[in-house]
């Protein structure tokens, strides 16, 4: 039976993302508009990622089989957003994140890319911001926390009980720009059926218009995966 290769950098855990974004290569900008890039699932984590990808001046589809991109699960996310900035002051920091979110994982996760997500957290909060998310503040103006989810200290962000709502609406939004300026092409009501794959990378993807059930092709430099936990059947 082959083993997965999740092409996760060597080095150690608090450095190996980090020395790996220093030493990958660089797409220049005159070329980020020739390259295409396939966006499946529109939720907090496509939604976001295909708004960024358009800004950074790649050409973007974007899939979904709901009949609007504010339809997805991610709306469904209520307690918060956890992120290490330890505004509380009561000894939060980078690694102290990725302990409990492993933990809370039941060790399932890996620990690289959790470890990379604890990083990349307190910039998430500020991008969610930016993008106009009504997170709940204190009676100074700061963004307010709550302990959430059995850890240790208070670095839950949230906007009432909607916080899945209103990030979506966030992510939303964004993408809604980049759409309206032509870099992200927007496929509603279209299912995606199989992944395509050259010389063992991805390259595209077959779907079916759930509207008039033409199966269609679409192909691309980059195919990226957002569509929650469906996204395990495809082994990259």
């Amino acid at each position: 039976m082959a083993t997965l290769d999740a092409k996760i950098p060597s080095g150690s855990i608090a450095e190996k993302w980090t020395n790996h974004k220093n030493s990958i290569n660089l797409v220049s900008p005159a070329n980020k508009r020739q390259i295409d890039v396939i966006v499946v699932g529109t939720g907090l984590a496509g939604g976001s990622a295909a708004a960024t990808l358009a800004e950074l001046g790649y050409n973007v589809k974007a899939f979904c089989f709901q009949d609007s991109p504010r339809r997805a699960h991610s709306i469904a996310a209520q307690g918060g957003i956890n992120a290490a900035k330890n505004y509380q002051g009561d000894g939060d920091s980078t690694y102290r994140l990725f302990y409990d979110t492993v933990k809370g994982g039941d060790y399932r996760s890996r620990e690289a890319n959790v470890y990379r997500l604890a990083e990349v957290s307190t910039n998430i909060i500020d991008q969610c911001v930016a993008q106009g998310v009504p997170f709940a503040r204190d009676y100074g103006g700061l963004l307010d926390n709550r302990s959430f989810g059995g850890v240790l200290v208070s670095r839950t962000f949230y906007a009432k009980g909607q916080t899945g709502q209103q990030l979506l609406l966030g992510a939303y939004s964004a993408m809604n720009r980049q759409i309206g300026r032509g870099k992200i092409k927007m496929y509603n009501r279209h299912e995606m059926l199989d992944l395509v794959k050259v010389d063992g990378k991805a390259r595209g993807i077959i779907t079916r218009n759930l509207v008039s059930g033409k199966i269609e092709r679409h192909s691309a430099h980059a195919v990226v995966i957002a569509s929650g936990g469906y996204g395990n059947l495809f082994y990259l």
